[in-house]
């Protein structure tokens, strides 16, 4: 084997790993939203259900969506920097000893489109992440806010007890 079909096939070696890479990405990703519509069903079928005589289910779910949320963006993010890592230092690299650059010129198409303000498919994975985690935040607001505020009415009475009584 001499060493232009060693470089070729490293290079061709890799580039089948970067797909599995992209591939584990989208899984990864279908893992999310399905983690985020359960969440949302739990929400609804056990919207009843209260633990403590104070903490719905509800809340326990929606604390969960916005934990799974946070975490589905850091993982677009990561994923979506390693594989511009993957492009732009390890496959361009290996291209600059091949006749012909295939990644680097679909990588500076990508560059240039994103000069362009193009949206970018990470770019809607962290909408639909940061959508779900407004949701999710917002469920948590609306079933903590009437724990906040009795907790807050037994504070006064409490105050106004010990008052009337000295």
């Amino acid at each position: 084997m001499d060493r232009d079909e060693l470089i070729f096939n490293e290079y061709k070696s890799y580039c089948e790993q970067k797909e599995n890479f992209i591939d584990r990405n989208f899984s990864t990703n279908k893992f999310y939203i399905t983690a985020v519509v359960v969440l949302i069903f739990a929400m609804i079928y056990t919207s009843n259900v209260v633990f403590l005589d104070k903490i719905s289910a509800t809340l326990v779910f929606a604390l969960l969506g916005v934990s799974v949320s946070a975490l589905w963006w850091m993982n677009v993010d990561s994923y979506n920097t390693l594989i511009k890592i993957k492009y732009s230092e390890v496959i361009e690299k290996i291209e600059e000893k091949l006749p012909v650059k295939p990644f680097t010129d679909e990588y500076a198409g990508i560059a240039e489109s994103r000069k362009n303000k193009v949206f970018m498919f990470s770019d809607i994975q962290k909408l639909i992440a940061a959508g779900a985690a407004l949701f999710f935040f917002a469920v948590c607001i609306s079933e903590i806010t009437p724990i906040v505020a009795a907790a807050f009415n037994k504070a006064v009475d409490l105050l106004l007890k010990i008052k009337g009584g000295i």
